[in-house]
């Protein structure tokens, strides 16, 4: 419970309008893009700066009080849910592009920047910001930094961590850190990639310093339709094994597109799966690498096949894409988006087996997937009207998660791990994997009050004793001996 004294020196450190206290606005931010979990705040700051986000942490540190960041709540596994009676520091005021820089290809940013806002700011010179989650057009970097987003482009081009340079940071101390450079692979370790994907539970980002590339000379996107997922999972396996590596290959079931049709029109073919193929770099090289593409398409059956021809075409074909998330709701009442990976040659095997527990279960699984790297997105649809049907859905969903692991894969390819898939996170790791995960995490914040209670499948202190094992020193080593 936060005092008097306390709501007192947050409204110091950000000023009357930066302090939001009251019930009704608190519930803005009692949960992320996961609506199952709502926590209410105790209350939220809207810093301005690095300086104002520093006073704030360093009076969570002082009264031990938790604090979670938040961008723009896009977030899809609970990350962003507040710690009860805990600070929520949302840094969507913190937009500023501050150095745009051409020849060494970065710019520098603050958190709360519109992920699209990036490729916005750079295209007019012919280059743009290759991670393109579905939410790109409302997401933020700082958000994007602490999930890894990835996006349908990650195939080619890689995650968040890959165009992450260099970071400042606001340690759970208070303290101010620098991580990573803009030069290139830099000595040392790599804490930006610690740091990266680690879902606040590490400090603060406050300026962000990313990596940008040049638009390719040609871009070409088709779409193939087929009769089954599985032919169409099985057009992936071929394209990689043909030694490809094209931007993004994506794939959508019947139930997916005509969610987005509904929503886009988008003038996808209605067929049991759909598959998006985009390849990008030198005018020869795509062309012959599409012709390629259509006869593998062919030979696996696909019956219509569409190459965009315009760039107004190729965007409408991408915009039905994104929208398949928010686009569910227009055929139920309630969804659970998961976010299992599994390795490419297992596609077809698995959709079936999900269709198979999808049917036992007697509910529907819509699939949209970026299939080039096995990043699987089910999305269970429910209506939480009927009787224990939310609970059928929840089981489906995390039983899909570990089907994922069982066949070699993984819990999460983006979306993180957050509140909602602790559990699985243990069904993955072993105790001593997460004992000595949690080693990183204290040598961070030894107090444990940045963004806890995530990601672990259980609360864990850091003077705990990792099972069996002799405490490593850095358990209880002070953030002064770590950097």
């Amino acid at each position: 419970m936060l005092s008097a004294d306390d709501f007192d020196g947050l409204r110091a450190a950000v000023g009357a309008d930066g302090l939001i206290t009251s019930e009704s606005q608190l519930q803005t931010y009692e949960c992320d893009g996961l609506t199952n979990f709502r926590v209410l705040p105790g209350a939220v700051v809207l810093p301005r700066s690095a300086a104002q986000v520093q006073a704030v942490v360093r009076l969570c540190a002082r009264r031990s009080i938790p604090f979670v960041s938040r961008g723009a709540g896009t977030g899809l596994s609970g990350g962003a849910l507040p710690a009860k009676g805990g600070i929520v520091i949302g840094l969507a005021r913190m937009n500023r592009i501050f150095e745009v820089d051409f020849e060494n290809r970065f710019v520098v940013v603050e958190p709360g920047v519109i992920n699209a806002h990036v490729t916005q700011r750079v295209a007019p010179r012919g280059y743009f910001y290759a991670p393109d989650p579905s939410s790109q057009s409302v997401c933020t970097i700082g958000g994007n930094v602490a999930e890894n987003s990835g996006g349908a482009h990650c195939l080619k081009y890689g995650f968040t961590v890959t165009h992450v340079l260099a970071l400042d940071v606001v340690l759970p101390s208070g303290e101010l850190v620098q991580l990573g450079s803009p030069a290139l692979d830099p000595p040392g370790y790599d804490l930006t990639g610690v740091f990266v994907g680690s879902e606040g539970t590490l400090g603060v980002a406050t300026r962000i310093t990313l990596r940008i590339v040049k638009r390719p000379e040609a871009v070409q996107t088709l779409l193939a339709a087929f009769d089954s997922v599985q032919a169409a999972g099985q057009t992936v396996s071929d394209i990689i094994a043909a030694g490809m590596l094209p931007a993004a290959l994506e794939i959508m079931d019947t139930l997916a597109i005509k969610a987005a049709e509904a929503a886009v029109h988008a003038h996808y073919p209605v067929c049991n799966g759909l598959l998006l193929v985009e390849l990008d770099g030198p005018k020869t090289e795509v062309d012959a690498l599409m012709q390629q593409v259509q006869a593998l398409c062919r030979k696996n059956g696909a019956w219509e096949i569409r190459v965009a021809q315009s760039d107004e075409e190729r965007a409408l074909v991408w915009k039905g894409r994104k929208a398949a998330f928010a686009a569910m709701g227009r055929i139920s009442p309630n969804y659970i988006v998961q976010d299992g990976v599994i390795p490419r040659t297992a596609l077809p095997k698995l959709l079936t087996e999900i269709d198979r527990m999808a049917s036992e279960a007697g509910l529907r699984v819509a699939n949209v997937f970026h299939a080039g790297d096995g990043n699987l997105h089910p999305l269970v649809l429910y209506d939480r009207a009927i009787a224990e049907q939310e609970e059928k859905a929840l089981d489906l969903s995390y039983r899909i998660l570990h089907l994922c692991v069982d066949n070699g894969g993984s819990i999460t390819g983006e979306h993180g791990v957050g509140k909602e898939k602790q559990e699985a996170l243990g069904y993955m790791f072993s105790e001593p994997d997460l004992a000595t995960m949690q080693l990183v995490r204290c040598a961070f914040d030894p107090d444990g009050i940045a963004n806890p209670d995530k990601l672990f499948p259980r609360p864990r202190l850091c003077a705990e004793k990792p099972g069996p094992y002799t405490p490593h020193p850095l358990e209880t080593a002070g953030v002064a001996e770590i950097f």
